[in-house]
């Protein structure tokens, strides 16, 4: 499920759709941030967010990952959430 997600985040469509989902207006503006300080669109600053989680986390980061998808009523949002969350800390807008 995660990973057809993931896989889905390279069409602006589908992380559009994310990007409205994660009613999170903090977490929104330090992504919009990140990707003007990068020059790159939103969408692409979040799948490449993510990406990067996937290949860099540690064991005990998967674990609490999975803990919250586990509690979460849409475990794929919560898991972008997440990610997003830790790798956008607050402060950096």
């Amino acid at each position: 499920m995660l990973g057809v997600l993931i896989a889905a985040l390279d069409d602006p469509a589908v992380s559009a759709r994310v990007l409205s989902a994660l009613d999170g207006p903090d977490l929104s503006a330090r992504l919009a941030a990140a990707s003007q300080a990068e020059g790159r669109a939103p969408w692409e600053v979040m799948a490449a967010l993510v990406r990067h989680f996937l290949d860099a986390a540690s064991d005990e980061q998967f674990v609490q990952l999975i803990g919250i998808m586990n509690r979460a009523e849409d475990p794929g949002l919560a898991a972008v959430r997440a990610i997003l969350s830790a790798a956008l800390p607050e402060g950096t807008v």
